[in-house]
């Protein structure tokens, strides 16, 4: 399957031009309807990893080849047929009523005990109390929309009954076309998801509908116990109910209930119909059998609709107004004309990424990684990857979408502060696995993870470098000061070196590193000292004088450890380049000069030498999406545009990209956001450059191969 993907991206990579100049160019200048419409995806067979999406940011639906979910078990395995929300969440009932304190383990670091949520296995009620915190809340899938279709026999139809497919998905309208054959018999399905509220239209034509053998079907399955939830669950009929709630020929209400936790799913048609549940949880529409043409909506709500659902018409407008809009806001890249046989294939995945990362990433709160297509570690945001997520929208010149997921920092700051205080440090200390309401999952990773403590900060600057204001900086003065007060107390002073380090009790981005023994990773000690300072900078713009700990923490704050000339990964990590262990997952250290600009702390000339030589010793293959953009990103600084692009094409299976646009990391994970929105973010870069740097396109070689031109995207820091 894998060699099938390559092939394409390369058969997609193949253009046809002149050597010419990259450029700048002014905003309204690209043709960005005929830039995103070439990249049209279309679908000619059954394939499980060719799943296609519509959404809103905050709310999608992934179908297959037959514009809806007809056959979830068929793709349980490759891309799975979902439909999420991000207020969709349930918990199991506490039954053994485990408290969150049976999950603290308490570690002896620098002299005192803190404690931290983990996993723990003994004894055995604490592990039951971890499963059970990791567990719950947990992400839902709402419900399978599918087709029921019945043959000439009167039997239901296979995955092999769909013949002579014919199915297209124009980001650019945000419209999902289908058609197929039955027994030669044609069906052709229009499928759109409402931007503005959590609704799928559906419209079908068909000869099938006149004889009474097409209908819609809507089942609800129940929540898995696993790390994945796919939504093919069609067991535990007795442990939820779906009823009917509102039922006409032309409307429909179907609450269903979870415990404690119940939505709505409101149906809506334009001509009669039938509603009649087949089985428990499993409803169908039948249509009269007197059109050969059908519409139907479904609106999934929290709360029992007050209104119907938006017609197919107005589905169909409202995506076409949005979608526009959004296409032409913000910015745009257009590689047309290059002659580098890679060109095109990167604008299509620059295109689709813009097209996922909005439907799947850009709501009111921060997104799994699996974004809303099916559950991965449960269904829950984890805060060290929303950088991934999220940045590009700022580059891109769509700060607002930045800004919708950051509420969720304001709603759980007491959390964090709570976590702070337990672990006796000031300030609030963000938790690395959460839900919407900012929990913290026991995790023996992440509770030590540092890294995504300044993220908060860093955001905030992305947004006051588009919106210089004081609604800015009032907005988000009070995150960036608790975020800065944790991470100067938590800076250990150790008066043998006369510097603050980062503890020991670290596990760094590269998650190689047991925390009793990790202090000082690179990436995080570059990224401490850059946002310590962008903290004292917002106190400026605030008229307040500078914060004297935090002063005192970034003057005496650790270098980087330098070992032959190269940087240590961590500073205790003394053989960084002698075990072979550590050569594998993410090359964080080279994000202290990629995804940070450069600081006191970092040697242009000690991070080449690090860089090259993670170039040609990394194990490549033991790493993640956004492992690519990177170290694009880091060598787009260092002055390596040729590296730059070769990144972003290694050809190794967690960097390929699948037909719908999706970043494949495997099996398990064959839907990877961040490193669609880490492509994002690397291009963005490589395109409009970065603070300190007048180059135009400083990631993009100039070999005479590329025409490159960009408007409406934002510098990087």
């Amino acid at each position: 399957m894998m060699k099938y993907y390559k092939l394409l991206s390369l058969m997609m990579g193949l253009s046809i031009g002149i050597c010419a100049v990259a450029q700048k160019v002014a905003v309204g200048t690209i043709d960005r309807k005929a830039l995103v419409e070439r990249h049209t995806i279309k679908i000619n067979e059954v394939d499980t990893l060719s799943s296609l999406s519509v959404g809103n940011g905050g709310f999608a639906f992934t179908a297959d080849v037959t514009g809806l979910q007809t056959f979830p078990d068929y793709y349980a395995n490759g891309v799975p047929l979902g439909t999420e929300s991000e207020w969709g969440w349930h918990s199991f009932p506490n039954v053994n009523n485990f408290k969150y304190d049976e999950v603290l383990r308490t570690y002896h670091l620098n002299g005192r005990d803190v404690k931290y949520a983990v996993e723990i296995k003994q004894p055995e009620r604490s592990k039951e109390a971890v499963a059970y915190y990791r567990l719950n809340p947990h992400r839902l899938q709402l419900g399978n929309i599918g087709f029921d279709i019945t043959k000439k026999d009167g039997k239901p139809i296979s995955i092999n009954d769909i013949e002579h497919i014919h199915q297209t998905l124009n980001p650019y309208t945000g419209e999902l076309s289908s058609s197929f054959t039955v027994e030669n018999i044609p069906v052709n399905v229009f499928t759109y998801c409402h931007q503005d509220k959590d609704a799928i239209a559906v419209k079908v034509t068909s000869p099938l509908l006149k004889e009474g053998r097409i209908a819609i079907r809507l089942r609800f399955p129940y929540p898995t116990d696993g790390w994945r939830d796919v939504g093919n669950n069609w067991k535990n009929d007795a442990k939820h109910t779906s009823t009917i709630e509102d039922n006409s020929n032309e409307h429909a209400i179907i609450k269903h209930s979870l415990d404690t936790t119940s939505y709505y799913a409101s149906l809506e048609w334009n001509n009669k119909a039938t509603l009649t549940e087949k089985n428990k949880h499993y409803f169908i529409v039948s249509p009269a059998s007197k059109s050969e043409s059908f519409e139907i909506t479904c609106l999934f709500s929290k709360q029992k609709p007050t209104s119907s659902p938006p017609s197919f018409s107005s589905t169909a407008s409202n995506n076409n107004s949005k979608w526009k809009n959004f296409w032409y806001s913000g910015g745009a890249i257009d590689f047309s004309g290059s002659t580098d046989e890679r060109a095109s294939e990167l604008e299509r995945r620059v295109v689709l990424s813009q097209y996922l990362t909005k439907i799947q990433c850009a709501g009111n709160n921060p997104p799994q990684e699996t974004g809303l297509t099916f559950n991965s570690w449960y269904g829950r945001p984890h805060m060290e990857m929303i950088w991934w997520h999220a940045v590009h929208f700022a580059l891109w010149g769509r700060t607002d979408l930045l800004e919708k997921s950051l509420t969720w920092y304001g709603r759980s700051i007491e959390t964090a502060k709570k976590i702070a205080e337990r672990q006796g440090y000031e300030g609030v200390r963000w938790q690395k696995m959460t839900d919407n309401e900012g929990r913290e999952t026991p995790s023996s990773v992440g509770s030590f993870l540092l890294w995504q403590q300044p993220h908060i900060i860093y955001f905030a600057e992305l947004c006051y470098r588009e919106k210089q204001n004081e609604v800015t900086l009032q907005r988000y003065k009070d995150l960036i000061f608790a975020t800065a007060d944790f991470m100067a107390s938590y800076a250990f002073y150790d008066s043998a070196k006369g510097k603050y380090i980062l503890g020991k009790g670290v596990i760094a981005a590269q998650e190689r590193f047991k925390p009793e023994d990790t202090y000082n990773p690179a990436y995080e000690l570059a990224y401490w000292h850059w946002a310590l300072n962008i903290a004292q900078q917002w106190r400026t713009r605030l008229h307040l004088p500078p914060n004297k700990k935090w002063d005192d923490v970034m003057q005496q704050l650790s270098p980087l450890t330098v070992q032959d000339n190269k940087y240590l990964f961590t500073e205790n990590a003394t053989d960084s380049y002698t075990n072979p262990r550590y050569a594998t997952d993410h090359p964080s250290v080279l994000g202290a000069l990629g995804m940070l600009p450069k600081t006191d702390l970092v040697d242009t000339k000690v991070m080449l030498n690090t860089f090259n030589w993670v170039w040609n010793n990394w194990k490549w293959e033991d790493t993640w999406g956004w492992d690519f953009p990177m170290t694009a990103m880091s060598a787009t600084r260092l002055g390596l545009p040729e590296k730059a692009i070769d990144a972003l094409f290694m050809d190794i299976k967690t960097n390929t990209y699948l037909v719908s646009g999706h970043n494949y990391k495997d099996d398990r994970l064959p839907v990877y956001m961040p490193s669609n929105g880490g492509l994002l973010t690397a291009i963005a870069m490589m395109c409009a450059g970065y603070d300190g740097t007048e180059k135009d396109l400083p990631g993009i070689p100039k070999n005479g191969r590329w025409k490159v031109q960009w408007e409406g995207l934002n510098k990087m820091p």
